[in-house]
């Protein structure tokens, strides 16, 4: 699943729990925000941590596609819009409102939800160099060619040693 160019990035579930957790602390002292977007699907464990720990109750999502066959990205597919009655809170420009994605990589979904709410704080746990510029607050910068390895799509197998070459 991964190319020779890239480097392997596994991210286990307590490492992401330490990471989101961390995201809120560095969110907590920004702002009070009224609410959560959350970018499915990688934003959802994310942002429910980051929203746990920020006593936010009022979550929504905006639902982009775009990696098709988990390898490549492929064209940006909105399935789902953010709630009308969410962007009025933000005086129909996101304001208070706190988007949340696991990571940035190329930045088109971020473009994408920036262009719906040009006011609101866009917050992911992991950025890649091309996207960074989009982000507002983030947790830990990796290379562009790293691929993560989020713990939903990961399970437990024999791994061989490093020097045998695999």
């Amino acid at each position: 699943m991964t190319a020779p160019q890239e480097k392997a990035f596994p991210v286990s579930w307590d490492q992401l729990h330490r990471d989101a957790r961390a995201l809120a602390w560095r969110l907590a002292g920004i702002n009070r925000w009224d609410a959560i977007v959350c970018v499915t699907r990688g934003g959802l464990v994310p942002s429910a941590i980051v929203a746990r720990e920020l006593g936010i109750r009022l979550i929504d999502t905006v639902c982009i596609t775009s990696y098709h066959d988990y390898q490549t990205q492929g064209e940006l597919e909105l399935l789902k819009s953010v709630t009308p009655s969410l962007v009025e809170l933000g005086k129909g420009r996101g304001e208070r409102l706190l988007v949340v994605d696991d990571l940035v990589d190329t930045g088109r979904t971020a473009r994408v939800v920036k262009d719906m709410l040009p006011e609101a704080h866009l917050a992911t746990v992991y950025a890649k160099p091309q996207g960074i510029e989009l982000v507002d607050t983030f947790v830990t910068e990796v290379s562009q060619d790293t691929w993560i390895y989020f713990p939903w799509d990961t399970s437990l197998q024999f791994a061989p040693p490093i020097r045998d070459g695999v």
